[in-house]
């Protein structure tokens, strides 16, 4: 594993994570008992290794902290919870790391696209930082992990065939027998819990479009509720965005020189500074028919967002929870 600071390569040393072998950790875990996890393993023709979490598989929600936590490449915690949104009552998320520009901007970001032949699926997790997917980002951050296997999270809804998972392994600098495969689909139960579980991963990506340097975030903690899973693609890919822009509350450590940044990221940071708030995100997907180019990024946001600033102390907090959002997004049939 590389990090490069001011110019200069750090190899090795303490402090430096690789995040594919912490991640390898939680994957034997599955592997090593598929009938508590309700998974199904099985090898591909190049030696691969497919773990279905959520296609033909049930998973639940013990599966989906595990995966969340795999697309984090193991640095971070996760944990479920109940809570209680102004009367409506719904299992829920709570992500924590204390390395956030690997943790979400390394792994759990869905920067890779992964396609060959007919086949495509979004792809997270530590894997994109051996690839360095996508090579912009990871020179910003200056992290690259070196190691000799690979764990990938596929959201999909088919499995990939052998051919994807050689040009991945290929990509990656590993042997194909060396490269983890999850799968999950946005219509599981799993899909719901780790796309719920990207609620910090949400907040530093609309911190970093707003100009906030992710090295400069130091920890990141924050919480999602877990929405029903909905068997129509496009209602469940709406209702898990409303559990991130109406229900995901964030806090986040910084430092940044004076307390007039702080108060002007925090300020354009919550999802209510967008011109698309305050409707389902499926109406507002299918009103653009799914084109979300179309869509004010400032909305793919969490509700709520707090900084402190770590030189001074001074917190600033902006937004809230929307309970009617949650409740309507849950009521569309």
């Amino acid at each position: 594993m590389i990090l490069i600071r001011d110019g200069k390569i750090w190899e090795g040393g303490d402090g430096m994570l690789s995040i594919n072998r912490e991640a390898l950790k939680i994957v034997k875990e599955l592997l090593e008992n598929p009938e508590l996890y309700g998974v199904k393993v099985e090898r591909l023709p190049s030696g691969t290794t497919l773990i279905d979490a959520g296609l033909e598989a049930r998973g639940g929600f013990l599966t989906g902290l595990k995966v969340t936590e795999i697309a984090m490449g193991a640095s971070g915690t996760v944990r479920l919870t109940f809570m209680d949104y102004g009367g409506l009552s719904l299992p829920s998320i709570v992500v924590e790391t204390a390395h956030p520009s690997i943790a979400l901007f390394a792994s759990q970001l869905a920067g890779w696209r992964i396609k060959e032949g007919g086949y495509s699926a979004d792809a997270s997790g530590p894997a994109r930082a051996l690839a360095c997917k996508p090579g912009k980002l990871f020179r910003r951050i200056g992290y690259r992990d070196e190691a000799d296997v690979g764990v990938l999270l596929l959201e999909t809804n088919a499995k990939p065939p052998d051919e994807a998972a050689v040009k991945v392994a290929e990509r990656c600098g590993i042997d194909p027998e060396d490269l983890y495969l999850v799968l999950t689909s946005t219509t599981s139960l799993v899909g719901s819990v780790q796309i719920s579980g990207r609620v910090v991963e949400t907040g530093l990506f609309r911190l970093d479009y707003l100009g906030l340097d992710p090295n400069r975030v130091h920890h990141a903690v924050g919480y999602a509720p877990i929405m029903p899973p909905h068997p129509d693609w496009g209602r469940a890919m709406g209702r898990y965005e409303d559990a991130l822009t109406y229900g995901g509350v964030t806090s986040f450590l910084v430092d940044l020189e004076s307390d007039e940044e702080l108060k002007k990221y925090v300020e354009q940071a919550p999802s209510s500074t967008s011109k698309d708030y305050g409707r389902p995100s499926y109406e507002i997907y299918r009103s653009v028919d799914f084109d979300f180019t179309k869509i004010d990024p400032a909305l793919f946001a969490p509700a709520s967002i707090t900084l402190t600033n770590l030189r001074t102390g001074t917190t600033y907090t902006r937004g809230e929870v929307n309970v009617e959002l949650l409740r309507r997004s849950l009521e569309q049939p």
